[in-house]
């Protein structure tokens, strides 16, 4: 069961703005919020707007999918990726899906997508919590993994302590797909993040929280060059 690769060449860090409406500082809109994200050279957009229901969610990718794209000047690198909704995820023309601990098995998705039910190039991701769970989903036919949390941080909290950078080493070095690392990156940490292994970053607050979208543009140009 093989899993759709990255598009090529992605010899760059990726760096992933993780979505979450609820944490918006006050007065910040969403989607300006993504339009800043992919102008700035974020490579990923994931919907996780986990209280929307299916009819708003379906709304809200499909936005986000025509946002992104003309937000990165059709980067080839530009992915949107919904966090759960298979179906949604589709419909809406996304690159891929995100699938958590309680989402439907990585196996079965990657099968059902494999059968011509979705575009070759569609990623099916995981999230990872351990080695155990990184070394279970590669065979699965995982595209990409997302590890962490790799530092402290709030909306992971409930995952338990930090990994750390030797646990987020040790799950590079075991897979042959490419991991991502999420919680607690910021812009102090984030390289070496890439400097441990990883294939890119993953953030909320990051890009939420952002001072300025110069700011923002000049960190995510220093962080693609990280071991290129």
């Amino acid at each position: 069961m093989r899993p759709p690769r990255l598009p090529e060449p992605q010899s760059r860090p990726i760096v992933c703005y993780v979505t979450d409406s609820r944490s918006l500082p006050r007065g910040l809109n969403l989607m300006d919020a993504i339009r800043g994200a992919a102008s700035c050279g974020a490579d990923w957009i994931q919907i996780r707007e986990k209280h929307l229901p299916a009819r708003d969610l379906l709304a809200f990718a499909t936005e986000t999918t025509v946002a992104a794209q003309l937000a990165s000047a059709g980067s080839p690198s530009a992915r949107v990726i919904v966090n759960d909704r298979l179906d949604v995820a589709l419909a809406a023309g996304a690159g891929g899906v995100h699938l958590g601990g309680e989402s439907i098995p990585v196996a079965a998705a990657v099968e059902w997508c494999r059968s011509g039910n979705s575009p070759a190039a569609f990623m099916v991701g995981a999230s990872c919590h351990s080695l155990g769970d990184a070394l279970a989903v590669e065979p699965a036919g995982a595209s990409y993994i997302f590890f962490g949390p790799v530092f402290d941080t709030p909306s992971k909290r409930s995952f338990g302590p930090p990994q750390g950078l030797d646990r987020l080493s040790e799950v590079c070095a075991a897979v042959n797909i490419p991991v991502i690392a999420i919680g607690g990156v910021n812009e102090e940490n984030a390289a070496s993040c890439i400097r441990s292994g990883a294939s890119g970053i993953a953030a909320i607050r990051l890009f939420q929280e952002a001072r300025d979208e110069a700011t923002l543009r000049d960190f995510i140009a220093t962080l693609h060059a990280v071991g290129v």
